[in-house]
């Protein structure tokens, strides 16, 4: 529902309150669960107040009103908002239908209440199979509707009102709190919950200095932004422009750029594309750490024995490794483990599946691989007795560095060796003769989701915590949360038309200010390429200090929060996320913690595993939602018993009919 400005009541003598700050599917999973949990913990009256600026349930990353031509990275039957018996919670599970059986749903009138607004959308939904990558407009409507269902859920007991708004500060008012929006209105709180996803932040020194340079010189740069809502149109036709990263970012700025400008694909001969060009595209030079793209999700299905959940990085194994260390080393005790358990997957795929492929049977490599430790002879040996083709070995480190140590004699050769990159990977991971790939894609999704349920951040070191919010989160990312395949070879034949270039890795980007160009040069590659035009093709780094968001600076302003650090007292550095403890609850200035103020997702400190997940699979997101849910809850608990509710029959009608109305 849509009620702008309404002031929250406090909870003495009345409702209690709680307030969620961003209203996308984060929230709506929290909001979801408190519904679920609420009879068995709370049965006082409630009000709930979701503060978005944009459409509630979708936010702004899966607004509906961004290009139709951008895709969610996931297939449409991996994804679902519903918590169902997989997911180890203390709540109750609630079924309902992922995307796929929604959209079907939708489509025979089962699932009435929901407004399609157009017909590209309509016919989106009656052509949506299992294996269809989705549109993000086409995931907004699921996302609302989901929202509007966790809404109806918590019944006309519990009013839920959205604030098409934006929160600018948190104070501490007595027991409870005080959110101040833009809009002037104040609303009163027991229990405020952050869940403002990903934010803008004021530009780091050296985009400062890019911008500063590109002004001097009268070049384009584009900062590190969200790509959808970046103005592209001052890149001209032809110019060439360096871009540095080749993640998501890239992907979707490749699409918008290309195809977005009036180009299209055509089929070509053995199951490639060609690019037919529309005359407005630019030419992009691109580069990363890697120097090559993420790799592609994968089409194959498992032939072999599922490898189920992680064998190594379990709840004893981690105790054992606490009570001898007491704080975790990432690379010393955790990474062993998580390797192991990513390979445990793809070998027994690989053993149980392609049995012509190995030279030993499961049962006997299996012992020899429990018993030896990831980083030993015992397990290179036993791997190269196993295994007879090299090619077939995981070699993790490898994996993420795929040009390391290989030294190009000029730019021609690293474009032949990156496309050949992406061709491989192409075969290996969408070709569905190498379903092992498959197996090390679950073993480690399982490990990313067990890793924040076993290890709170309190329980590593310092040093180790930007490690999993930076390099284990690339890694994942890299190898599971990857573009769907078309898009490489999209990708490729762009490459194959001259409009996309590739630079190499360890990627340096620099300025010259005699040419008045940006510069970018790779160590393994003897050239340097200038350009006119600079993208940085990532989202803006976390920041409290310095972030765009309003909310976000006052916290750090008041001291209510704090930012995340690392290291010793002497090289303490920060991350730039708020600090959380175990709970979710936020770490003022001071280092104490205060009972209903609770920051959650990618710019909190705790573990962020997304929002939605795939079913069956004790997703983390789920499991996090449902733990913060009892936990607000139970905190409520302890407010003064309230005086007889005042919310009328009337004023309840209203505010469906607001709901409907703001949904649709």
């Amino acid at each position: 529902m849509t009620i702008d400005s309404v002031p929250g009541r406090p909870h003495d003598g009345r409702k209690a309150a709680v307030v969620l700050i961003g209203g996308g599917p984060r929230a709506a999973l929290i909001l979801e669960r408190l519904a679920a949990n609420r009879p068995g913990l709370f049965a006082g009256p409630l009000t709930v107040h979701v503060v978005e600026p944009h459409r509630p349930g979708s936010g702004r990353i899966w607004r509906r009103d961004q290009s139709p031509l951008l895709m969610l990275n996931s297939l449409a039957a991996d994804v679902t908002m519903f918590t169902d018996d997989s997911v180890q919670c203390a709540g109750p599970a609630v079924a309902g239908p992922g995307l796929v059986d929604w959209a079907r749903g939708v489509v025979d009138g089962s699932i009435p209440d929901v407004d399609v607004p157009d017909e590209d959308l309509r016919r989106q939904l009656r052509t949506l199979l299992p294996t269809t990558f989705p549109t993000r407009r086409l995931q907004s409507l699921y996302l609302e509707w989901f929202f509007a269902r966790a809404v109806q859920a918590l019944g006309p007991q519990v009013p839920v009102a959205v604030h098409r708004d934006l929160a600018v500060d948190v104070a501490a008012d007595g027991a409870g709190y005080r959110v101040v929006l833009a809009s002037g209105a104040v609303l009163r709180a027991d229990a405020v919950v952050m869940t403002v996803g990903h934010t803008d932040s004021e530009p780091e020194p050296r985009s400062v200095a890019y911008a500063g340079f590109a002004a001097r010189h009268g070049l384009f740069h584009a900062p590190p932004a969200y790509t959808n809502d970046v103005d592209f149109s001052a890149l001209r036709p032809g110019q060439e422009a360096i871009v540095s990263g080749m993640g998501l970012a890239f992907i979707d700025l490749v699409v918008l750029l290309m195809e977005g400008r009036g180009g299209r694909f055509v089929d070509a001969p053995g199951g490639t594309l060609r690019y037919i060009a529309s005359g407005n595209e630019p030419v992009l030079w691109a580069g990363s750490r890697r120097g090559v793209p993420y790799r592609s999700k994968i089409s194959s299905l498992l032939r072999g024995e599922p490898a189920g959940p992680p064998r190594y990085l379990t709840a004893g194994a981690v105790a054992a490794l606490l009570e001898v260390h007491g704080r975790l080393d990432f690379w010393q005790h955790l990474w062993p483990l998580m390797a192991k358990d990513a390979a445990f997957g793809y070998y027994r795929e690989l053993f149980t599946g392609h049995p012509e492929r190995v030279a030993l049977p499961w049962s006997e490599f299996l012992p020899r691989f429990d018993a030896a430790d990831w980083y030993s002879d015992d397990r290179r040996a036993l791997v190269d007795q196993a295994v007879p083709d090299a090619a077939d070995r995981l070699e993790l480190e490898e994996l993420d560095h795929p040009l390391a140590g290989m030294h190009f004699g000029g730019p021609d050769d690293v474009q032949d060796t990156v496309a050949d990159q992406i061709r491989e990977d192409l075969r290996l991971r969408d070709g569905g003769a190498n379903s092992e790939t498959l197996g090390l894609f679950l073993g480690l999704l399982y490990v990313y989701f067990e890793l924040g349920r076993l290890v709170p951040m309190d329980a590593l070191t310092p040093a180790s915590r930007p490690l999993v919010s930076g390099w284990w989160h690339g890694f994942f990312s890299y190898v599971d949360s990857g573009p769907p395949a078309r898009r490489l070879r999209e990708l490729l034949a762009l490459h194959e038309a001259g409009f996309v270039r590739f630079l190499g890795p360890q990627l340096q980007v620099g300025t010259d200010e005699e040419l008045g160009l940006f510069t970018a040069s790779s160590p393994q590659v003897p050239s340097t390429v200038t350009a006119t035009a600079l993208i940085e093709a990532r989202l803006p780094g976390p920041s409290l200090a310095g972030s765009a968001n309003p909310l976000l600076r006052s916290l750090s302003e008041s001291g209510l929060g704090s930012e995340e650090r690392t290291g010793s007292e002497a090289t303490a550095a920060g991350t730039g996320k708020v600090l959380v403890d175990f709970s979710s609850r936020l770490v003022a200035a001071d280092g104490s913690t205060r009972p209903g103020l609770y920051a959650v997702g990618p710019a909190a400190s705790g573990w962020s595993g997304g929002a939605f997940s795939r079913p069956s699979s004790n997703a983390a997101p789920f499991r996090d939602s449902d733990a913060l849910a009892r936990r607000i809850l139970t905190d409520l608990m302890e407010l003064p018993a309230p005086a007889p509710d005042s919310f009328t029959s009337a004023r309840l009608a209203a505010s469906i009919t607001q709901l409907h109305s703001s949904l649709t």
